[in-house]
């Protein structure tokens, strides 16, 4: 009986052989040339674009017990023009699970994704990445986090921002033990990512900005994304008790939709109140323009 990676390796060679047989000369730029005997690009065709040997592609499609790294893998992917769930059925197939998920995949949502936030206010929501980047949001998430809209991508991070906001103008309140269930779903997560550079870089930034993170990260604690009753808190309401719900977003692997449901008719109010509010003006707490002078002098600098 042959184990799971012979099954594995087999379903790798049929499943590259099949994307390989879609893709036509033409739509990689090369001469369409002679007739062909089968449909879609040769081997040696795949290889060369990828920028790999035509032994190894070849060894490769065949099933064969060689290491594929994630460079190699991700340059064969596109050169079959794999989308998202196609490439991480790749990777899966070739066991190199730390690439299994392109890193930003989730920023490629459908239109409807966006369409079901904004028919979810005055609830904020949004949708993250494994990683915590956040993807999408609607109007009264923005009306609890107003700097989310005009952050660089690269800061949009929900773990970030909540180890690393200054205190005045956090806009949770949430408990050491909430802080340290998100480091623990993060370190599952990074599970299927070791090794991947971009995964590597944002934990070693995450503990360079917040020594908090670092010891968190250190105890090797792993959990799955869990409901809480979160305290959140703005300029015009100090108080709003919200329970997180996380669903998984379809079509795009590792995303998530964060739901934040009002625990109480009256923070349903406040939020109702406070979206309307923040669209005839913008609302912030007292040391907004503090922090926006500081930014100021440092992009002088």
């Amino acid at each position: 009986m042959g184990t799971v990676s012979e099954a594995r390796r087999t379903e790798l060679a049929a499943f590259l052989r099949s994307r390989r047989e879609r893709i036509s000369p033409e739509d990689v730029g090369l001469p369409a040339g002679q007739r062909r005997r089968t449909a879609g690009l040769r081997r040696e065709e795949v290889a060369q674009l990828a920028g790999v040997g035509v032994t190894w592609y070849t060894w490769l499609e065949q099933g064969r017990p060689i290491h594929a790294s994630v460079q190699v893998l991700d340059a064969v992917a596109k050169t079959l023009q794999l989308d998202a769930v196609e490439r991480q059925h790749l990777f899966r197939l070739a066991e190199v699970p730390e690439g299994a998920v392109p890193d930003g995949g989730c920023l490629q949502l459908r239109p409807e994704v966006q369409q079901i936030l904004d028919q979810l206010n005055p609830m904020p929501a949004n949708v993250v990445s494994e990683r915590f980047d956040i993807a999408a949001w609607n109007q009264a998430y923005a009306a609890l986090f107003p700097r989310t809209p005009d952050l660089p991508v690269s800061e949009r991070n929900t773990l970030l921002q909540c180890f690393t906001v200054p205190e005045c103008c956090r806009a949770f309140q949430n408990s050491e033990e909430q802080r340290a269930a998100m480091v623990a779903h993060l370190r599952a997560a990074y599970g299927h990512h070791v090794g991947d550079p971009a995964w590597t870089a944002f934990i070693k930034r995450m503990e360079a900005a917040s020594p908090e993170f670092a010891r968190m990260w250190a105890t090797q604690d792993v959990a799955y994304p869990a409901s809480y009753t979160k305290v959140f808190r703005h300029p015009l309401h100090d108080k709003l008790l919200m329970t997180s719900t996380s669903l998984s977003v379809q079509g795009c692997p590792g995303a998530r939709m964060v739901i934040y449901t009002p625990a109480d008719a009256g923070t349903r109010q406040a939020m109702e109140m406070i979206m309307t509010e923040c669209t005839r003006s913008g609302v912030h707490f007292p040391c907004w323009e503090q922090h926006r002078a500081r930014e100021r002098e440092l992009a002088m600098t």
